[in-house]
């Protein structure tokens, strides 16, 4: 006996905006060959992932960069709050 297909489940998302917003969604929506809801989606869900990606992406300048890879290559030493935090590290996976 097959299993039947799963279902699709959607979430509803409203939004009040003005007439002329609404027409200029629309005009871009039939350039395209879209329904409105379509290209409003499409257009949220590029716009969201841009941001996540502007957010997750760390841009650093020359001289961050260099100073990173400094750091990384020289580390300093362990200073004592290092230290201590070693040692508790150590001991809860001990337990």
């Amino acid at each position: 006996m097959a299993n039947p297909p799963p279902q699709k489940t959607t979430a509803r998302l409203e939004a009040r905006i003005s007439p002329e917003t609404k027409a200029l969604l629309q005009n871009a929506a039939d350039l395209q060959g879209r329904t409105l809801t379509d290209f409003v989606v499409s257009a949220v869900r590029a716009e969201a992932m841009r941001v996540i990606r502007e957010h997750q992406i760390l841009t650093l300048s020359l001289e961050e960069s260099e100073a990173f890879v400094e750091t990384i290559l020289n580390p300093p030493p362990p200073n004592d709050a290092l230290k201590a935090a070693s040692r508790r590290y150590k001991d809860a996976i001990a337990d």
